[in-house]
C-alpha cells in the first residue's frame, strides 16, 4: 500500500480542487483501477481529453520512440514532429498556419491577443471590443477568465481587462445590439461545455459569421472541448459549415499529453510577427509527435462515423433510462459530448450522482450543478459501453 492517499492531498496540495476519494493508479482503454484494485468504467476521458482511452498502444509507442530522440529544444529551433503536426492540421482544416501552446487556456489567450493585435495593425487601437457569451468558459488566465461569461471564475482578482461585452448565448439579436465598428472579435464555443452542454444553433453560428464580416471583426471558435472528433466531426465547425477566422484546440489533441493549438489564416497570422507572442514549451517535439498520431487516428472518416453511431446508442439508452426514472429535464449534445439536465427536484445535486456512480464503478462528470456530463473515449468498445451504461442504470434506478 502506498504512503500517498487522498488524505495526503489535504495535507500538501493547495485546496483549489476537491478530487474524488479514490485515487486512480492505472488505466487502459475505458477502464481505470484505483489503489484498492477496484475497477471503473470511465465516461469522463479526463474531461474530454483521453479521446483514444487510457494508454492506447499506438500512442504509447510513439511516446516511447520520441522520448529517446528529442524532448525539448526551445523556439530558437523547430523540429520535425512540430512541422509534421502543423502540416496535417493545415491540410485537414481551413487554416493556413498554426501556433502550438500547452493548453486550451493558452490557445484562447493567444487567439484573443492575436485578434486585438490584428485590429491594431489594420484599424487602430480603438477597435478593441470583444463580444463573448454569458455562461461561456475559455480558460483560467486573467484574460480568458474575463472573456468567459461566468463571474464566479473571474471575480476577486482585481481589475479585469477592459472592453469585453457579454450577451446571451444563441441570441443573434443580442449580438447585433452591441456589435459596432470598434469590435475586433466575437468568441464562441460551438457547444458551451462547462455551463451545461448547450449546442449553438446553426442559424446562430451562420449569423455570427455574417455579422462579423459586416463589421470586419474576427470570428473565433473555441473548440478546446469540441475539437478533434468529440462531436463526430474532426472539428465542430465542419458540421455547421461555418468557417471561423481563428480556431483553438487542445484537450483531445494530445490524448492527455499537454498540447494546445491556435489555427488561423495567412493574413491574420502576420500580426504575430517575431517576438509579439511566445511560449517556452509550446510545440515541443514530444507533444507534437504524440498529437500527430492522435490526428492520424481520429481524423479518419470511418473513425468519425463510428463516433456518431456510438452517440446514437448512448442517447437511446439515456432516453430509455429517463423513461424509467423521469430524472432528466433534457438530454442534449453532439457526438460523445452529452449532457443530461436533471429535473428541478434534483437541481444542485449533480455532484451527488457523480459520487453514487463512482460507488457503482462508473466515472462521470458534471457540467454545472444541474447537468450530468458524459464524454467517454471516442473509441470505446461495445463491451465497455454496455458495461458503463449498465452501471449508469444501476446508479439512476437507485435514486
Amino acid at each position: 500500500m502506498t504512503q500517498y492517499t487522498r488524505d495526503t492531498f489535504d495535507q500538501v496540495m493547495i485546496q483549489n480542487y476537491v478530487p474524488a476519494q479514490f485515487l486512480p493508479v492505472r488505466g487502459k482503454g475505458c477502464r481505470v483501477w484505483d489503489q484498492e484494485g477496484n475497477e471503473y468504467i470511465d465516461f469522463t476521458s479526463g474531461i474530454a481529453v483521453n479521446s483514444l482511452g487510457h494508454c492506447p498502444d499506438e500512442i504509447v509507442e510513439v511516446l516511447k520512440q520520441q522520448s529517446e530522440k528529442l524532448w525539448h529544444s526551445s523556439n530558437w529551433f523547430t523540429s520535425e514532429p512540430t512541422l509534421a503536426l502543423a502540416t496535417k492540421l493545415v491540410e485537414k482544416t481551413f487554416a493556413d498556419r498554426v501556433m502550438f501552446v500547452n493548453s486550451g487556456a493558452e490557445a484562447n489567450e493567444a487567439a484573443l491577443k492575436l485578434a486585438r493585435r490584428y485590429a491594431v495593425d489594420h484599424f487602430g487601437y480603438q477597435k478593441s471590443k470583444i463580444i463573448a457569451f454569458k455562461q461561456s468558459f475559455h480558460g483560467r488566465t486573467l484574460f480568458t477568465v474575463s472573456v468567459g461569461g461566468q463571474a464566479k471564475y473571474s471575480d476577486g482578482f482585481g481589475p479585469k481587462p477592459a472592453d469585453i461585452v457579454h450577451v446571451p448565448f444563441n441570441d443573434l439579436a443580442a449580438v447585433k445590439a452591441v456589435i459596432d465598428e470598434n469590435t475586433c472579435a466575437v468568441i464562441v464555443e460551438p457547444i458551451q461545455g462547462e455551463s451545461g452542454i448547450l449546442p449553438a444553433s446553426e442559424s446562430f453560428l451562420q449569423g455570427l459569421r455574417e455579422i462579423c464580416d459586416q463589421y470586419q471583426a474576427l470570428l473565433i471558435f473555441d473548440e478546446v472541448q469540441t475539437g478533434v472528433g468529440r462531436t463526430g466531426h474532426f472539428y465542430a465547425y465542419m458540421k455547421y459549415g461555418v468557417v471561423p477566422d481563428i480556431l483553438t484546440s487542445a484537450k483531445a489533441l494530445g490524448n492527455g499529453f499537454p498540447i494546445g493549438a491556435m489555427l488561423t489564416t495567412n493574413e491574420i497570422a502576420k500580426s504575430f510577427a517575431p517576438g509579439v507572442h511566445g511560449t517556452t514549451f509550446g510545440g515541443n517535439p514530444l507533444a507534437c509527435a504524440v498529437a500527430e498520431k492522435v490526428v492520424d487516428l481520429i481524423s479518419d472518416t470511418q473513425f468519425l462515423q463510428k463516433i456518431q453511431r456510438t452517440s446514437e446508442q448512448f442517447m437511446q439508452k439515456l432516453h430509455q433510462l429517463n423513461h424509467q426514472t423521469g430524472l432528466f429535464k433534457d438530454i442534449r449534445g453532439e457526438g460523445l459530448l452529452i449532457g443530461a439536465e436533471l429535473v428541478e427536484q434534483y437541481h444542485g445535486k449533480a455532484s451527488e450522482f457523480v459520487k453514487k456512480a463512482a460507488e457503482n464503478g462508473l466515472m462521470i462528470l458534471v457540467a454545472g450543478p444541474n447537468v450530468l456530463r458524459f464524454a467517454p473515449a471516442l473509441n470505446i468498445s461495445d463491451e465497455e459501453l454496455a458495461l458503463g451504461l449498465e452501471k449508469l442504470a444501476d446508479t439512476l434506478l437507485s435514486v
